[in-house]
């Protein structure tokens, strides 16, 4: 027998908080870290790290950190993108180098098309993905967990905001992407 609470079966009220517990377990995973030489570092779970602006001399970190890949989203035409130094310093710290500049005004759907082959390729986990503030990373990493994960809306977005997300341009496009690809 299921007691009564004010109207409401205890067991409810067990449903209803073990939901909650799941959902922002969920996505509190992602946990932020300080480390030299990258902005907004943001580890989302085992396989993916998130960030902003990344120092090549910081890739040598990466690596000993166990990441396989590196996705930069910076366009080359960026101030202190440095791609070619990025890339020559996570080669050197035996990880692959993948640039997929996303331009944060005017996305591009294939390069949303070649970052989720890319995340979603075993060979390449642990990925490191950056941009300059996390937004441009938030909002890619958004759209995988919807379309890869299946994941609702309010979570993925929330756990792109914690990322870095911020701009209601990038996250529009996230959200017309999905839809268009569900």
């Amino acid at each position: 027998m299921t007691r009564k609470v004010a109207g409401t079966s205890v067991s409810a009220y067990v449903l209803t908080a073990t939901a909650a517990l799941v959902f922002f377990s969920a996505v509190t995973f992602a946990q932020k870290e300080t480390i030299n030489g990258i902005r907004n570092f943001t580890k989302v779970d085992a396989t993916v790290a998130c960030a902003g602006s990344t120092e090549p001399a910081a890739m040598a970190e990466i690596g000993r950190r166990g990441y396989k890949t590196v996705i930069s989203l910076r366009e080359a035409s960026e101030a202190g993108a440095l791609i070619d130094e990025s890339a020559k310093a996570a080669e050197a710290a035996g990880m692959k180098f993948i640039h997929l500049p996303l331009n944060g005004s005017h996305p591009d759907e294939a390069v949303v098309d070649r970052y989720l082959a890319a995340v979603k390729d075993p060979a390449n986990q642990p990925v490191f993905i950056y941009c300059a503030s996390g937004s441009r990373a938030g909002t890619m990493w958004l759209i995988k967990r919807m379309l890869v994960d299946g994941w609702p809306e309010d979570k993925a977005t929330a756990e792109a905001v914690m990322i870095g997300m911020s701009s209601p341009t990038l996250k529009q496009f996230a959200l017309d992407y999905v839809a268009r690809h569900k």
